[in-house]
């Protein structure tokens, strides 16, 4: 993994002021040197700039980026974030075509591939990546986003000039772009947080790429084209055959991603996900008379104050040591503790550029980076629940025929703590209801569907496209900034493509949420972990936590210098602190509740000082 950054006007000459534009470029890259440690390198001409930052995973020493070919007295240069996990089956046609191949890279396969194939070579692609190639023949900065959004790609335009990085910070350190919010960046934050509307960075003329998307920037202007959509067909496949074929993309998915030049850990939760992934990924290191790192994480004391709810009904720890006695594996608990995941909190601002799932972001950037002291890569059960229907908004019926985003359902719970004039100024609702409505005006249906299928579409849909958009985010930032490449097998989008046709009775077969997940991988996890009903990923009940959010909540409520106090009624928000913190109806997701709501407004605080914002 990587990070990747330039910019590109066709009305400007670089050169004439090389020494200036190339620390521009350093400058960038510098700020994302945490997703990639390892390398680093600038790329200068007369109308674009592009600079790197790499984690060597493949071809530890020849993969240095940029890289630069020639053709026909064309030069192509390319920056790049990401793995392909089919390199070996592109390299046999390209060499057949006459190229010849000085590295073991999968970036000189890319390349190659956009200059024998040209801009659409994307689509022969499988997995995740943000892609940057200028184009010396046809003077044209290309840049791609994979299918389902793994990795992050924003941008602006400043005059004629595009901007573009991993990360937004990057894009700050260009000269004539400044950190700004409006009005709908808090609408944004308060509405829609932590998810983001597809395409928006929040702040003021900050945008991202879509996955499944590429743009051209060229003379004539900045062009976006979607290569990838998901599409409505009639699933014609029995249910044998249904879960003989999710068999095989997972199984083919989790090895094909086990490809690196460093060893692969797993995250292992306990649940179903993560298990599956880590079964496979043992047995495929087993082949090699290898042993598989594998690490799960909780809190100090978590296990004297859980309180369990139907969203998270029971504790990991104990499915976590069944799987340590069915699977040979090397593994580590790792814990945080109150103090550790107050600090994070703001640490995870920095990661994300912007407010986020809080104790949820902070947490796991903690643990990657205890991972990291062992490995450079781990695969994850990320995406499952969205792909294969396991949250409760797929089957309970007051969550699935709601006409709303169903993990954010009650909009007063996320403006409880906002007085009456920010409130109406920011008009959240109807802000939220157009976006709604805007995206399931996209959703992909078959004719002839009844209203109930449709509405599994709908729900479908939004997961992908939303929800599953905010843990994506989650997991790439929280891992590169540590400089962990977390890898996610069941986001391969030929698995995103077949499940969004499968009928919800097979998915739910009995009655079981991700019964087809669990009958197509029956045979990896013991029984009682394999019919183990669903737990999120872990936060913390402890009352301490609870206090020390309290305490700087206060703090802030008192500081007559605080940049979010004049949005607070005051009155409510002691009324708010004083009162039990209900953990059974969270505001966005299954985890994130009153307590998540306080450090939330902490880290918008943090946010805008860190940025020196106010509304625009």
């Amino acid at each position: 993994m990587c990070g990747i950054a330039g910019f590109c006007d066709f009305s400007n000459d670089y050169l004439k002021y090389a020494d200036k534009w190339e620390r521009v470029l350093k400058d960038m890259r510098s700020t994302i040197a945490h997703r990639g440690p390892d390398q680093d390198g600038e790329y200068l001409c007369h109308m674009v700039g592009l600079s790197q930052a790499r984690l060597s995973i493949r071809d530890i020493q020849g993969g240095r980026q940029p890289m630069i070919r020639r053709k026909n007295d064309a030069e192509y240069a390319i920056v790049y974030n990401g793995e392909i996990y089919n390199m070996e089956e592109l390299k046999p046609s390209l060499e057949k075509a006459g190229y010849r191949f000085e590295t073991t890279t999968d970036t000189e396969v890319i390349l190659y591939a956009y200059m024998e194939y040209g801009a659409d070579f994307v689509t022969k692609l499988n997995g995740i990546f943000a892609i940057a190639i200028w184009d010396g023949k046809l003077n044209q900065l290309a840049l791609y986003r994979d299918r389902v959004g793994v990795k992050p790609l924003f941008y602006t335009q400043c005059g004629n000039e595009l901007v573009f990085g991993s990360e937004i910070k990057a894009l700050f350190c260009h000269p004539n772009i400044t950190p700004k919010a409006d009005i709908d960046s808090f609408r944004s934050l308060f509405g829609i947080g932590p998810a983001r509307i597809p395409g928006c960075g929040v702040f003021k003329g900050i945008y991202e790429i879509k996955p499944g998307c590429m743009c051209i920037f060229s003379a004539e202007g900045f062009k976006q084209f979607e290569y990838w959509k998901l599409i409505a067909k009639q699933h014609t496949d029995d249910y044998t055959q249904t879960v003989e074929t999710v068999s095989y993309l997972v199984r083919d998915a989790v090895r094909r991603q086990m490809v690196s030049d460093v060893p692969v850990c797993s995250f292992l939760s306990g649940g179903v996900d993560s298990s599956i992934v880590t079964a496979l990924a043992s047995d495929y290191l087993q082949e090699k008379n290898c042993k598989l790192n594998t690490f799960s994480f909780d809190f100090v004391d978590n296990s004297k104050y859980f309180k369990s709810s139907s969203f998270q009904p029971e504790q990991d720890r104990p499915y976590v040591d069944r799987m340590l006695k069915a699977y040979d594996l090397n593994h580590t608990y790792l814990e945080c503790d109150d103090s550790i995941l107050i600090s994070t909190l703001f640490e995870a601002v920095c990661a994300k550029d912007m407010p986020g799932m809080t104790d949820v972001d902070a947490s796991l950037m903690y643990f990657c980076r205890l991972v990291k002291e062992h490995n450079k890569v781990a695969l994850t059960g990320e995406c499952a629940d969205e792909i294969f229907g396991g949250y409760p908004w797929f089957y309970r019926e007051e969550m699935l025929s709601a006409d709303s985003f169903p993990w954010s359902m009650d909009l007063s719970a996320r403006t409880v703590l906002l007085n009456d004039e920010f409130h109406s100024q920011l008009d959240i609702e109807s802000f939220v209801r157009s976006h709604y409505e805007e995206s399931i005006a996209q959703v992909p249906y078959l004719d002839g569907e009844t209203a109930e299928e449709k509405q599994r579409r709908r729900v479908s849909y939004l997961n992908l496209n939303w929800f599953m958009q905010t843990l994506l985010e989650r997991m790439d930032r929280t891992s590169m900034q540590c400089g962990l490449e977390a890898r996610v097998p069941f986001a391969d989008h030929r698995i995103v493509e077949y499940l969004y046709n499968v009928p919800w009775h097979m998915k739910y077969q009995n009655g079981v949420e991700k019964a087809l997940l669990r009958d197509a991988c029956g045979d990896l996890l013991p029984a009682e972990l394999l019919h183990r009903k669903k737990s999120p990923y872990p936060k913390t009940y402890s009352p301490k936590y609870e206090q020390l959010l309290s305490e700087r909540f206060l703090a802030l409520l008192s500081n007559k210098d605080s940049r979010v106090a004049p949005f607070i009624d005051h009155r409510n928000a002691e009324q708010f602190l004083q009162s039990p913190k209900d953990y059974g109806k969270p505001w966005f997701g299954q985890l994130m509740a009153a307590p998540q709501m306080i450090a939330y407004i902490l880290q918008i605080e943090y946010w805008m000082e860190k940025f020196d914002l106010y509304i625009d």
